[in-house]
Order: C-alpha cells, then structure tokens, then sequence
C-alpha cells in the first residue's frame, strides 16, 4: 500500500507558471478580438435576416426526390460560402412544393443569386456563331445570272449556304432569337444535352448554334477558383474532370483542332448561355481545363463551388425577398439568458456553501470558462463565420453543467484522499492522477455527442451541437490549465493546509470524527 503511495505522488508542477501562461494567452486573444474590432455575430433568430423562396419554374416536373436532392446542394453551396445557422429546407406538397432559403443578416437575393442558379454544365462545339441580332447563320449567299441563245437573261434565286450541322430550322430559330434583348439572357432553364442548342453568350454581344454536348457537368471531378498567374487576366475556374470526363474532352477537343473558325471553337455553356467559346488549338487530353472571364474572387468561387457540389435537377424562379424580424428571439434571448444567469448563480451558490473556501477555485474557473467561450465566439464569427442562435446559447448554458461536473469529480477525490490521511499538497497530486481519466471520459462522451448532432443533424440543432462541443474543449482546457493549478497553488497556502474550518478542508467538512467526536 505504501508502495502505491509513494508511486502515486508526484511533485507539483510549477503551477503559477502555468496560471500565468494561461492569461498571458488570454490576454492576447483579447487584444486580438479588440483590433478585430468585431462583435459576437448572432443568428437569423436573434438579429433577424433575409428569406427567398425559390419556386421550380413552369414545365419541370416536380418530385419529392427532386426537391431533396436540391435542397442537398443548396444547403452545400450556402455552407460553403461560410453563412452559418442559415436553413434551407422545402416546404408544400406535391408539385406545388418549394425550397425557402433563410441567411441571418445578409442580403437573402446575393445569396440566392449564388446558390440558387441551377449550375448546369455543358461542353459543345460550335457550329455557327453571329452577333447578338444576325440576321442568319449562312456562310455564303450566291445568285447566278444565265443567258440563254435566244439572248433572254435568267438570274437564280440566291441559295443560302449553311455551315456543316445546321439546317433551315436552326438557322431560323438562330435569325429569330435577339440577343440583345435581356429577357432572352436570363439562362437557368435544363436544356437537352443531346439536341443542339441556340443560345446567347451572357453579355449578349453573340450568339451561337451549338452541336448536341459531348462533355457534361457529371463528367467533373472537382472545381476550383484561382489567379491566372500565366497571362494576369485575373480570376479564373480550374476543372479537374475525372475518367470518363478526360476521355470524352480529349476526344472533343481533338476533333476540332482541325476545322475552320468557328467550328474549331468549343462553347462552355453554363445554365443555357455561353460563358465562353475558346478556339481549340490542340487536343487536350490531360483531363483538366479552365474557364476564364470577367469573374471576381467571389464570382469565381461561387461558380467553382457550384460547379463542386452539382447541378440542381430543377430550374426555379427567385421569389421576392423577405425580412425576418430578431423580435421573438429577441425575447427568447432575454429568457434564455435570465434562465443561465439563474443556472449560474445556483452552481456558484452550491459550490461556496458546500466547498466553502474551495469554492472559489469553482467560481475562478467558471468565470475563466466564460470569458474564454466568449473570445472564442468573438473570433470565430471572425475567422470562420461562426453566428451564435439560441440553440447555440442553449449548448453554452448546458456547458455550466460539464465545467461544474469536472470540478465536482476532481474536489471530491481529492476530499476522499485527504480523509485517508494524506496531506494536502499529497492529495492534490494523487487525486488529480485518478479524477482526470473520470473528466476526460465524461468530456469525451459529450464531444462524441456533439459531433454526431453536428453531422447528421441541419439547422439550429447543429449551432447547438457546435456550441456544445466547444464549450466542452473549454472546459478541457479550464481544468487542466486553470483549476488543478490553482488548487496546488492554494495547497500550499496555510488557511488549506491548515484544514481552516471554512477552507472546506476541516475536518467536519470532511465528516472526519475527531477524539472529541467520539467522546
């Protein structure tokens, strides 16, 4: 037994030294937060926001499996632009049903405008192109004039000449549609990929007609946005396509490196409209290409991801903005916070009663707690665009609870060691050795909780599983930084080492019985 003693005591760390690191730590992440000159950044339900409605146009055929295979690739497009607690979920019924999309504190229509495209992408080659209001997609027009013998004059009707691929119903649908008209560049709709097509560029200066498309947005593997560092013509989008996709573009691109202008041109068309049309000088077979263009950071980033997560298997009309009013979370919030205050105030009035003296290492630690949690909400609403809802507010409160838990399970072992007779600045040592595995554990299974809420849950219950889990590496952090150094800073403090009969060490506040006890 004194073998195991004597094992189990460790000399004190250097306890003020770790204290003093700690706020020198958070010291610095204040004055961070400071220049940062930012504030906690709240969600839809505490400071309101914008929502659209986005209805499936006309003709689509609508399905439950279409509406939540959007619904999939919306809520990724928004979470990759870093809005965080904003919901995107379908509501109605039938073919009547519709995807409302909720952003805390942006404008709803950029973020729609972002996400909402249905990002369908088509490579084709180009078999005629013309201004935005030609006329015809003919080559050539010719008229012949013939004398016969009997000196008459005949002269042919002109024979319009149509570039290999088109036909008269393609040239007239080329020669009725005016690009310089907005409303016929509005883009959006599916077009079928195995038809040729008669389309717009987006600004309108040209218009194509455009074989059936060889190469398809399912044919990509990934997209990114990057600087064009080779010729400085700003943003661009990368495009890795996988197999299949790299056969059929080498393929494409082989095919018409031989041809004349404009059929040696291949059209990235992008929602039914032409992004660009590059002239193909070799065979690219690689399997990546890019897509270049008037695109900013944000532009390119925006296509990049949508292009990443897939196209929408529906086209939608944008509904008119709406404002959401913070009012009823507002007095939620108010609740919410009364009802922490309240929690708060009882754990530190549990503690100073029952721990007397030690009660206030439970009071230190559950203010450091707190004015870490919040430097942390300070700085990742920052860095990583993180809002604080009221579920979120709901996990920070229940975090009060695990801070108190693991303070409860350090003192009471380290109560258990003194009434085996050991001395203070022993029991402090022995007991942190056995109560941490028991705080690791507990935390550990609240962070396995959080993580599975936050994966497979949407909406609020994952700002509460985010909040949950950070509070809880808080309170890893707490008590391994903060409150076992105090208390073996406090251990070699007369008024604990004493047994004082209010540092909660005395021996009635540990139900020792003493000789006079007995008598």
């Amino acid at each position: 037994m004194s073998a195991n003693i004597s094992k189990s005591i460790k000399a004190p760390r250097k306890s003020g030294r770790t204290i003093a690191i700690l706020f020198v730590t958070l010291i610095a992440f204040s004055a961070l937060a400071f220049f940062q000159n930012d504030k906690v950044k709240l969600g839809l339900d505490l400071r309101g926001g914008t929502s659209v409605t986005l209805t499936p146009k006309a003709g689509e055929k609508v399905t439950t499996a279409a509406i939540n295979t959007a619904v999939s690739i919306i809520r990724e497009r928004v979470n990759s632009l870093g809005v965080a607690e904003s919901t995107v979920a379908a509501q109605g019924t039938g073919a009547n049903q519709q995807i409302v999309i909720s952003v805390p504190g942006v404008t709803g229509q950029t973020v729609v405008n972002e996400v909402g495209q249905t990002a369908e992408l088509r490579f084709r080659q180009v078999l005629a192109s013309g201004a935005g209001n030609a006329t015809s997609s003919a080559v050539n027009t010719v008229s012949t004039t013939t004398k016969s013998a009997k000196g008459v004059t005949t002269k042919s009707a002109p024979t319009a000449t149509f570039p290999t691929g088109v036909n008269a119903a393609l040239d007239a649908q080329f020669g009725a549609l005016d690009c310089t008209k907005a409303a016929n560049r509005v883009g959006g709709s599916l077009d079928n990929a195995n038809a040729p097509l008669v389309t717009c560029d987006q600004t309108g200066a040209t218009k194509y007609i455009l074989a059936p498309a060889q190469v398809l947005g399912t044919d990509i593997k990934t997209a990114a946005a990057a600087l064009d560092q080779t010729s400085g013509n700003g943003w661009q989008v990368l495009l890795d396509f996988n197999g299949n996709g790299t056969t059929k573009f080498g393929a494409l691109t082989k095919a018409v490196t031989s041809l004349a202008a404009p059929q040696n041109e291949v059209a990235i068309v992008l929602d039914g409209l032409v992004v660009e049309a590059p002239r193909i000088i070799q065979a690219i077979t690689a399997g990546n290409a890019q897509i270049t263009g008037n695109f900013s950071q944000a532009t390119a980033s925006t296509l990049a991801n949508n292009l990443k997560f897939g196209a929408l298997p529906l086209s939608f009309d944008r509904g008119d903005v709406q404002q959401v009013s913070p009012t009823l979370g507002s007095n939620q919030l108010h609740d919410g916070l009364l009802a922490g205050a309240i929690g708060l105030l009882l754990v530190i009035l549990y503690s100073v009663l029952y721990y007397r003296g030690l009660g206030l290492v439970s009071v230190g630690s559950l203010t450091v707690a707190g004015a870490t949690t919040y430097l942390l909400f300070l700085l990742l609403g920052k860095w990583i665009g993180f809002t604080l809802s009221l579920a979120g507010i709901a996990g920070a409160i229940v975090s009060i609870g695990i801070t108190a838990d693991s303070f409860i399970v350090y003192f009471e072992r380290l109560r258990d060691e003194v009434r085996e007779g050991r001395s203070l600045r022993t029991a402090v040592e022995t007991g942190w050795s056995r109560a941490k595995r028991t705080i690791i554990v507990a935390d550990f299974v609240s962070l396995i909780a959080s993580a599975v809420l936050y994966f497979f849950a949407v909406g609020d219950v994952r700002g509460f599983a985010f909040t949950l889990g950070l509070t809880t590496l808080v309170d890893l952090f707490v008590v391994f930084f903060f409150t076992k150094p105090l208390v073996s800073v406090l251990s070699k403090v007369a008024f604990y080492a004493n047994g004082h009969s209010l540092s909660g060490f005395s021996a009635k506040s540990l139900g020792v019985l003493t000789g006079k006890d007995v008598e």
